[in-house]
């Protein structure tokens, strides 16, 4: 009988730590397969965009639009992206129309407008919902980052993700693209490995 209860017990334990294992290994794989990379996106010209492929750059994901107080950050974003991208930097533009429907055009519209009037050369995703019920999945991870996620409340405002794809930072619409303490998030983004 002590044989057999000493066998149960050293059964249970081995088990136990079995257990524990796989649950830290599962943990450790969902919470690196999730990241602001890990999203399949549409292109404004409608061309599939793997956003693993910006893994190893620094990249300011903004939700835009064409009719908005904010519409001239698309010239300090361009200077942003302009100053940056050799070094591994990309901004990205996200059109929405969420906030007071200041992004109606289409994306041939949108294109037309960022080029003719910013000189924008940033990548441009198709329009997306960034908030309410067809929020797409990837600002519903943005806005659920536990140390920098928050609501999207209007235009252009930018969540700063680094190297392999960690959200960094989350600036309001109000913190303009030549911010220096935006410019310094992204430098030190930068240096960092």
């Amino acid at each position: 009988m002590y044989q057999l209860n000493r066998i149960t017990r050293q059964c249970f334990l081995t088990l136990s730590v079995l257990g524990l294992l796989s649950i830290n290994h599962m943990s450790a794989d969902h919470h690196n397969e999730k990241n602001a990379l890990s999203f399949k996106m549409k292109s404004i010209q409608d061309k599939d965009v793997d956003l693993k492929n910006y893994k190893g750059k620094v990249v300011l994901m903004v939700n835009v639009a064409s009719k908005c107080g904010y519409t001239p950050q698309y010239d300090g974003l361009q200077k942003l992206h302009s100053q940056f991208k050799d070094d591994g930097f990309s901004v990205i533009g996200f059109p929405c129309n969420n906030f007071g429907a200041q992004e109606p055009g289409s994306h041939t519209e949108i294109l037309s407008f960022c080029k003719e009037n910013y000189g924008v050369t940033f990548p441009m995703m198709g329009k997306i919902d960034v908030k309410g019920e067809k929020q797409s999945p990837l600002y519903k991870y943005l806005t659920t980052h536990p140390d920098h996620g928050g609501d999207v409340r209007w235009n252009f405002e930018k969540f700063l993700v680094d190297k392999k794809g960690q959200v960094i930072g989350h600036y309001k619409s109000g913190v303009s693209p030549s911010d220096p303490k935006l410019k310094a998030a992204i430098e030190k983004a930068l240096k960092d490995s």
